[in-house]
């Protein structure tokens, strides 16, 4: 049974995810809860919170960090708030500690991680595990939240804006052409969660020939931990690179430069769709049915195996599910995004 619903001037806090692609899988839980209550003042807390910013779907947005002395003193300005709701997206014991430790009188989130006790409505997880867009979706409408979309969407930074000039100043640096002079495709080469989401080295070189034959212009995206694994690709082909260039900040308005991205199952394609930029993701030791980016520019490809999904951080073997995926085929998934 749907739960009562607050009033609509009451205060909704919102614990975001920890991790980029879950931050953005989470934006139609919060159209969900802005939709219901507009009135409401809104506070999301997460690493990613800010990235949020300008889009409408909250007042205050609030970096959590990671560390926990980080943490203690986030949880301090949410007790602050004072919320009357709490919706916790992570399964932590310590989103809940700090929801009841900021007296929300409403604290709805999945019973996983023993803190049942914690939660006013402890929501049962379901089985077979949904999409995480519509397990997050879950939380809000057992909070009195249906949904409004189950596609995140959000507005890239203006074509003016000081963001943009940055990131074309660094492309223009990096050697990429003038928008519009060869299409842009950025090949996202990291993923936080370990290797096994990585497209080989040799496939991504195979890409990027094939790309700029074809007229294209490739450019290699990615974190300070991606630098060497650019320099071997960059050792093999000539290809711009912003790997390390750039700040999380700049991200939006990075992927709002390209004209498609390829990646593997990584915060950044979530996030590329979301904006509305074409992007081929490409799956391998994770379930598409799971997490694949949604949105009408997005499109996933696999090479199945028997392993897969493993889950698995690092392959234990050759990497058949993401090596087995073509150069040739991933080009023409991007050409058919980006024309459809």
């Amino acid at each position: 049974m749907t739960a009562a619903v607050p009033a609509a001037t009451e205060r909704i806090a919102v614990r975001l995810p920890n991790w980029l692609g879950d931050t953005i899988m989470a934006v139609p839980a919060l159209s969900a809860l802005r939709a219901a209550w507009p009135d409401a003042e809104v506070l999301a807390a997460g690493p990613w919170a800010p990235l949020l910013a300008g889009q409408g779907l909250a007042e205050v947005l609030m970096a959590y960090p990671r560390a926990w002395s980080g943490r203690l003193r986030a949880a301090d300005g949410l007790a602050r708030f004072r919320p009357e709701l709490a919706i916790l997206l992570p399964n932590s014991l310590e989103s809940a500690l700090a929801a009841r430790d900021a007296r929300a009188r409403r604290r709805v989130g999945f019973a996983r991680g023993g803190r049942s006790a914690l939660l006013t409505e402890a929501v049962p997880v379901p089985e077979p595990r949904p999409h995480q867009i519509d397990e997050y979706l879950l939380l809000t409408e057992r909070a009195g939240a249906p949904a409004v979309t189950r596609e995140p969407r959000l507005t890239p930074p203006a074509a003016d804006s000081a963001e943009r000039a940055e990131v074309a100043r660094l492309l223009g640096e990096s050697g990429v052409p003038s928008r519009g002079s060869s299409p842009r495709i950025g090949v996202q080469l990291g993923a936080e969660y370990g290797p096994a989401k990585r497209w080989p080295g040799e496939r991504v070189v195979e890409f990027c020939r094939l790309a700029a034959d074809k007229g294209a212009t490739p450019v290699l995206l990615g974190a300070p931990g991606d630098t060497a694994a650019a320099g071997a690709i960059t050792a093999s082909v000539r290809v711009p690179s912003l790997v390390g260039r750039d700040r999380p900040a700049l991200l939006p308005a990075v992927l709002a430069e390209l004209d498609a991205l390829v990646s593997g199952d990584t915060g950044v394609a979530h996030l590329a769709a979301a904006l509305g930029t074409p992007v081929a993701t490409l799956f391998g030791p994770t379930d598409p049915r799971l997490s694949a980016p949604r949105g009408r520019a997005a499109v996933s490809l696999t090479h199945p195996v028997p392993c897969a999904p493993c889950f698995y951080r690092a392959c234990p073997i050759e990497h058949p599910c993401l090596r087995g995926i073509t150069a040739t085929a991933v080009y023409a998934r991007v050409m058919e995004v980006m024309h459809a």
